[in-house]
């Protein structure tokens, strides 16, 4: 079991430094079409939470998979809320109509 634990935080502390290094080089212009394309990648991500909650037994497994479900859930939502966000920034407002000539 200690092994099991060991390698888990090899590979989650790996991990974190690959997405930190390949993130930061991203430019700052793609960063809202990126992540409202990785919207499908978090909701695949809910169901594998899911499918944790069923497989590990016990207290702490429940609620690492409910926690689990519920952070990937707010990602998913919060990611559709920016993409939302940036296309109502491109989208044409209504123009107004002239105001009618007052005659003298």
């Amino acid at each position: 079991m200690s092994g099991d634990l060991v390698l888990g935080a090899y590979v989650f502390i790996l991990a974190a430094f690959v997405g930190l290094e390949v993130i930061s080089k991203v430019p700052t212009t793609l960063h809202t079409p990126l992540m409202s394309g990785a919207n499908a990648i978090h909701g695949i991500i809910v169901v594998g939470a899911m499918l944790v909650v069923l497989a590990v037994p016990g207290t702490l497994g429940t609620i690492l998979g409910f926690l689990a479900v519920v952070l990937g859930t707010a990602n998913v939502v919060g990611g559709f809320v920016v993409t939302d966000r940036m296309l109502a920034m491109f989208q044409q407002r209504p123009k107004r109509a002239a105001p009618p000539a007052q005659k003298k």
